[in-house]
């Protein structure tokens, strides 16, 4: 008996365990299946904490265990078990723990004649199997076989009980052992022969939801190795592409083609990378550390390149949220300047870097105020009067500027050589091509490009030009807007992916660029009907080039240097296309987990001969864009899968030589040019301008530091003085060499600060401007995307 103070369902549940008779018992559960079907899942969840779910148990066994079972009780005792156990998250353990399990099994082996009673005990066995020990427990008792044998082909007939069995048989395979026991004996096979009965004889599509079940039940069953080798050897990638591509021609099929998609990509077997080595091409000796000592440090990656995360607010203590607590009331610690945290001798090593905190302003006229001046300003001109000309000007060009100009060595593969080797004669062909197709880019000029690409240190030693960093480039006319992206695009593309499989003798496979081989069988002679691929120049990236079909092409990137890995910057020529033809690309070892090529962005293109023709733009460009998961991994086995970015673009020249790049690239050579172009521009009395050596990587470029301010209005102690007082803005870019929008965000802002514009200028009355523009040159220079180990 329930207690006096227990509530109405209370007595119910308590009133059901000890039913003595028939009629009391059905009473009671048509009462609870009456109360649960008017409510909501809250009411279901409220019974479940009242036990009601060990009490449907509890009934259901003494009920199966009598002499002569009762279905008058027993079918809606599993069908409002079912509706409970569907929400019961521990209904599994409990149906152990009452033995339920096996008696719900005795109960389907007694009635799989009789469709109605065995449809109720499936969706019990289904509900049950939420637990894995309970589909373990199932499957040691042969309860695969005894749901398979309901599992018939295409019928009219009991359908209903087809779909529980089906259900029942998916919820099964949650368990590994189970997953196991139905590929050994040959479970797999037979789930693709009825999926293809039931797709073929399901003709007016009135039993999608059962081919939907078998979809599930294949699912399930590829979670584990042995499930996926066993789908691929009995043909069913190739059923599947087949069966689908019928459903894609049919509407109201679309609830088939998702999963179907879903199972071929996870069964598509992996294939390591087609590259002899997943380590970068290139390696640098750094100090202190043995070459040899590759990727023992990728677990410093911090994943900034991610999306950020919001802070955990959870440790944030409610007194911190009174904003007007934090304020300061101790006016002694409100110092104007608080004390350095290191000796000032040891700051005396950074005067080097302020040059305009000694500059003496010699060209500034202070006749009117020199008598204004004081002994302060001696004392802050003293000593520190000297500096190193190089620190304040930056480079200086060399006098005889022929030795460093680039060559044209194929102007019809616009080659541009920077080496020094073959030097005469060269130079007034790039003078006559610049004097009859050159045309004014601000801030920019390709032979003083030329010029500083010669003292550009690289590892690979690059001597090549890129034609667009050379010659230059214009904004767009017009705003781009956002790509957008068709409708079941990646579908597209994952068909065909699949087709690779399916159809192998399709596929060409042919390496038509590969930066560790130079054997003549992959330069441009050898494969006249290909595209020609080359990536040998400053912040260029591509590794190998493969044929795959007649106008698509797999594109490998290489590594960080000294790294197998951070693959995602990508920059390279790409020449000897048709017009009209569209052509795909797809980049297969990209690594970050999705990407904005997903929503909007595309590949950026330059086109010589639109350069040429006046011009000169790197464009947006690509369609049929998209960025997904593919079925390469990596040979040592520290990724278990990349991701393909694939795009098609329809070249508009016959011919002709274009870039493709990640964003919109930015060279240490340009960043260089840029500041000398820029230097030259400023009026030396209004604008402080100092181009300075910070430090010198260790492959032998120097890291620059500039210094942005106004210039005093003379030479007066009060103005010097101000000067000398200013604050100081710290700007830096390129931590990650892959991230060039930084460059040309701060480029504005150096052409911003060096400007005449008043807000410019009252910046630079007010604070003095400390810009590292490359943080990472050697990164930058050799095309890597989140650092350069050395």
């Amino acid at each position: 008996m329930a207690a006096p103070s227990s509530s109405g369902l209370e007595v119910l549940i308590s009133t059901l365990q000890n039913a003595g008779d028939k009629e009391n018992m059905l009473n009671i559960l048509n009462v609870l299946d009456e109360l649960l079907s008017a409510g909501t899942d809250r009411r279901i969840h409220h019974m479940i904490s009242k036990g009601g779910s060990e009490a449907l148990l509890t009934a259901l066994v003494n009920s199966a265990r009598s002499f002569t079972p009762n279905y008058t009780i027993l079918l809606p005792l599993l069908h409002l078990l079912a509706k409970v156990g569907y929400r019961d998250r521990q209904i599994g353990l409990k149906a152990e723990k009452a033995d339920a399990v096996l008696v719900v099994l005795g109960l389907l082996q007694q009635n799989t004649e009789n469709a109605r009673r065995a449809a109720a005990c499936l969706w019990v066995l289904r509900v049950f199997c939420s637990s894995v020990t309970t589909a373990d427990l199932l499957g040691k008792n042969r309860g695969l076989d005894v749901v398979f044998k309901l599992m018939s082909p295409h019928s009219s007939k009991h359908l209903r009980t087809i779909k529980a069995a089906v259900d029942a048989f998916a919820a099964m395979l949650c368990s590994k052992v189970n997953c196991r026991t139905a590929v050994a004996k040959g479970y797999i096979a037979d789930l693709l022969k009825l999926y293809e009965d039931w797709h073929n004889n399901d003709v007016n599509l009135k039993n999608i939801p059962i081919r939907r079940a078998l979809l599930h039940c294949l699912q399930r069953a590829t979670n584990s190795p042995v499930g996926r080798d066993a789908l691929v050897a009995e043909g069913g990638i190739s059923l599947l592409f087949q069966t689908t591509q019928t459903c894609l021609a049919m509407k109201g099929l679309e609830s088939l083609v998702e999963p179907a998609i879903q199972l071929m990509r996870k069964c598509n077997p992996k294939v390591p990378l087609p590259l002899t080595s997943d380590k970068s091409v290139f390696s640098f000796s750094i100090p202190g550390r043995p070459v040899d000592d590759w990727d023992a440090d990728l677990g410093l990656y911090d994943g900034s390149l991610e999306d950020d995360s919001e802070e955990d607010e959870e440790n944030e203590e409610p007194d911190n949220r009174d904003y007007e607590d934090d304020l300061e009331t101790d006016v002694n610690k409100l110092r104007p300047r608080p004390e350095p945290d290191r000796p000032l001798e040891q700051l005396g090593q950074y005067v080097r870097l302020c040059p305009e905190l000694h500059h003496d302003f010699q060209d500034l006229d202070s006749s009117s105020e020199v008598d204004e001046s004081s002994d302060d300003d001696s004392t802050l001109m003293g000593d520190l009067q000297d500096e190193t000309p190089s620190d304040q000007r930056g480079y200086e060009l060399p006098s005889d500027r022929n030795e460093h100009h680039l060559q044209t060595s194929d102007f019809n593969k616009h080659y541009l050589n920077c080496s020094r080797k073959g030097r005469k004669g060269h130079s007034s062909i790039v003078d006559r091509l610049l004097e009859k197709y050159g045309i004014c880019i601000p801030n920019h000029d390709p032979r003083l490009y030329a010029a500083t690409a010669a003292n550009t240190k690289s590892i690979a030693g690059y001597s090549i030009l890129a034609f667009p960093d050379f010659w230059g480039h214009l904004p767009p006319q017009e705003q781009e807007p956002m790509a957008k992206r068709p409708p079941h695009v990646q579908r597209k593309k994952v068909f065909e992916d699949i087709q690779r499989l399916i159809c192998p003798e399709d596929i060409i496979n042919k390496v038509v660029f590969d930066m560790d081989d130079h054997s003549p069988q992959c330069s441009p002679d050898m494969c006249p009907s290909s595209l020609h691929f080359f990536s040998k120049f400053e912040s260029g990236n591509l590794r190998k080039a493969i044929q795959v079909r007649s106008h698509e092409y797999d594109l490998i990137l290489n590594a960080d240097v000294n790294s197998s890995a951070f693959c995602q910057w990508f920059y390279f020529e790409v020449s000897g296309m048709v017009a009209g033809v569209p052509y795909r690309f797809n980049i297969i070892n990209c690594e970050k987990g999705n990407s904005q090529y997903n929503y909007g962005m595309q590949p950026v293109l330059y086109s010589v001969r639109d350069a040429l023709e006046g011009r000169p733009h790197w464009v947006r460009t690509g369609s049929e864009i998209c960025y997904y998961r593919n079925h390469f991994c990596a040979r040592r086995g520290q990724k278990s899968s990349f991701y393909t970015l694939t795009f098609t673009v329809t070249f508009h020249h016959e011919d002709d030589v274009c870039y493709l790049a990640y964003h919109y690239p930015y060279t240490y050579t340009t960043l260089q040019t840029h500041l000398r172009m820029l230097e030259k521009s400023v009026d030396p009395e209004k604008v402080f301008f100092r181009q300075q050596n910070l430090c010198d990587t260790l492959a032998g470029n120097s890291c620059s530091l500039v210094t942005i301010t106004a210039c005093p209005t003379s030479r007066a102690w009060k103005h010097l003085h101000q000067l000398r007082n200013r604050p100081c803005v710290v700007l830096t870019a390129r931590v990650h060499p892959g991230e060039s929008n930084a460059s040309w965000v701060l480029k504005g802002t150096l052409e911003f600060l060096c400007s005449s514009d008043p807000v410019a200028e009252s910046l630079r009355e007010a604070y003095i401007f400390k810009i590292i523009p490359m943080l990472n040159p050697d990164g930058v220079i050799n095309g890597k995307y989140v650092r350069l180990h050395a």
